[in-house]
């Protein structure tokens, strides 16, 4: 029996289901426009602040990935889907302190947010028991603002330089180097942040040809991340609705 906690309530549920069946045709809408194929782009559900009983319902609609920013909350989280006996591919997506990888290594498939060297192989040690490496994304700071994260393109910087942390993912045989994630910069209109993504992603793939994912664009800007390549969107408020107030 499931409880309680992780039941949503029936207009919950059809709420959900209407968010989710426009972020949908949104998605394929967008993938037509670029003249890309629909199964090349997932979207990510973003459920934090939002409860397990809505993941649950998700799983129940057919979404298959989720995504997470803090690791307080996902943890619990994800042991509560799972006890529900719900498996969705989990998604770390938010800032990564080192001091928290032993713990989103037991639950997230992939890590999106890695900027440093020193995180990757924080990364690296905490996933080494883990049966399947850790699929791991670099992210990608497209204006150079160190508060907001992201290993800096061009940079020879050997702790936060692009291709110096992307080789210490490389290197780990508990990770595997997937692709980059950028978030649009603040004050920057989403075309020129992704089409500055969209740059580095080319010159990146030609380093690494197996790392094809690209992670970008969110609610608002979903459709120009898919006009510049985007696999990848990160959904919240446009599939859930407004967020409850953070405690």
């Amino acid at each position: 029996m499931t409880d309680s906690s992780t039941t949503a309530r029936p207009d919950r549920r059809a709420e959900i289901a209407a968010g989710l069946a426009q972020v949908r045709a949104r998605i394929a809408d967008a993938c037509a426009d670029a003249g890309r194929d629909r199964a090349d782009v997932t979207m990510i559900a973003v459920t934090k602040t939002y409860p397990a009983s809505d993941v649950l319902v998700l799983a129940g609609l057919g979404v298959t990935d989720v995504g997470e920013n803090r690791d307080q909350e996902a943890a619990g989280k994800a042991a509560e889907v799972a006890a529900a006996g719900v498996s969705p591919r989990w998604h770390f997506i938010g800032q990564l302190q080192r001091n928290k990888a032993r713990s989103v290594v037991r639950y997230a498939d992939v890590v999106h947010s890695v900027d440093s060297v020193r995180l990757a192989r924080a990364l690296a040690s905490a996933a080494a028991d883990r049966e399947r490496p850790l699929d791991a994304l670099v992210q990608v700071s497209i204006d150079g603002d160190p508060d907001r994260g992201g290993a800096l393109p061009g940079s020879a910087d050997p702790g936060a330089g692009l291709e110096p942390v992307a080789e210490a993912v490389a290197g780990a045989p508990a990770l595997r180097l997937a692709g980059l994630m950028a978030v649009a910069p603040l004050g920057w209109e989403p075309e020129r942040a992704f089409a500055r993504l969209a740059e580095v992603a080319e010159s990146f793939r030609a380093l690494h040809p197996g790392a094809t994912a690209l992670s970008a664009g969110m609610s608002g800007d979903l459709e120009i991340a898919i006009r510049y390549g985007a696999t990848h969107v990160r959904v919240g408020s446009a599939l859930l609705g407004m967020r409850p107030t953070l405690r």
